[in-house]
């Protein structure tokens, strides 16, 4: 269903900390061709909250007037448009925000999908199609909260549709496909089940969250959630200037994406980096590399090793091979090593490390 409450969802740009969560998030609505993004961490982590904020920060699209799958006027795909343009129908653009569709892991395949009236095409010969979530959050996003306890089954067609951007139908002969491009987040807390590698592994960018553990962030987090749930009109309020500003930098972003250049040792040290850590497949270097363009975008700067290791870290963690019953894997601290490398060799960290000659790390002077 759709969310209704967006009006008045808890702004991104007030979220206190948690910046590998945001900057996953950032990186997927700045670079489309991510597929998913997946958040595990405990209870209270504002995990739902970033999701919902989020989709606050895209800008309004065009879409076609009475088109059950918000088609793009300039390229619509659907049945139903598409048959419009051949009997010379003009279709009318109108503009919508983003869809952000909330999936309740208690829901059916067909409900998911959408459904098929086979009586009506097989004795009228012509195909009734009632669209699902899918159809719904084509072209915006898809969330789903505690993703790790929706059916596998369920799970396997979101991902399908998800990577190839169409969702096909089929029953008994009679087929029906339709646009289904979206952005999937998935939460969940570990504690409560995992998801099988093979899901993990098809979301491209996963991080793990956890409670702020200074005491003015957590002081900072406790102020501003009083304040919002006793006045949030007012709170939205406060924060939309900064949330404007936000959302004009992912607009921005996503202008810069195309012209991102990225240097061949940062192809180098991906595909490096996937051979180390013997890796299965190709997904994780390519997701690191999206991620690299769509950070270098947020940023409006060169692509840099501190980039690279936040890339890193999302494409990679969830992607390490396990061994039975150990909760870590084998080359996690492998990973770990690789992405404090790539932090130690940026210039910045070199430039500062000059300015203060003689201290150790982590040593303030007096």
């Amino acid at each position: 269903m759709h969310d209704d409450r967006l009006q008045m969802v808890y702004p991104f740009a007030a979220l206190v900390g948690q910046e590998p969560m945001k900057q996953a998030l950032l990186c997927a609505v700045i670079n489309p061709s991510l597929h998913g993004v997946l958040i595990r961490g405990e209870r209270g982590t504002a995990k739902s909250t970033a999701a919902r904020a989020m989709a606050r920060l895209l800008p309004t699209q065009q879409v076609v007037r009475g088109c059950r799958f918000g088609c793009d006027p300039a390229s619509p795909a659907c049945p139903d448009c598409c048959g419009a343009i051949a009997a010379h129908e003009s279709l009318e653009a109108v503009g919508r925000r983003v869809p952000f569709v909330c999936l309740p892991v208690s829901a059916t395949e067909d409900r998911v999908v959408g459904t098929l009236d086979l009586e009506q095409a097989v004795l009228k010969g012509r195909q009734r199609f009632s669209p699902g979530v899918l159809a719904e959050a084509n072209r915006g996003v898809l969330y789903i909260d505690e993703v790790n306890l929706l059916p596998d089954h369920v799970m396997d067609l979101l991902l399908d549709a998800a990577a190839m951007g169409v969702n096909l139908v089929e029953r008994e002969s009679i087929t029906f496909s339709h646009p289904s491009r979206f952005l999937l987040v998935g939460t969940m807390n570990p504690e409560e089940g995992e998801l099988r590698p093979q899901l993990t592994d098809r979301f491209d960018l996963s991080l793990v969250v956890g409670g702020e553990r200074e005491v003015e962030k957590r002081r900072t987090i406790l102020k501003r959630r009083l304040a919002y749930e006793a006045d949030p009109v007012g709170f939205v309020a406060d924060w939309r200037e900064a949330e404007e500003a936000l959302a004009d930098q992912v607009v921005r972003a996503r202008r810069r994406l195309g012209s991102v250049e990225i240097p061949d040792w940062v192809i180098d040290e991906l595909c490096r980096t996937s051979n180390d850590l013997a890796v299965d497949g190709h997904r994780a270097e390519l997701a690191a590399l999206k991620a690299v363009g769509a950070l270098a975008a947020l940023e409006d700067r060169p692509v840099d090793e501190v980039m690279v290791a936040r890339a890193v870290e999302l494409a990679y963690t969830h992607r390490l091979r396990r061994r039975p019953f150990e909760e870590e894997s084998d080359g996690a601290e492998k990973l770990q090593h690789v992405i404090e490398r790539l932090r130690e060799s940026s210039p910045a960290t070199q430039t500062s490390r000059r300015a203060s000659p003689g201290l150790p790390p982590g040593k303030k002077k007096d």
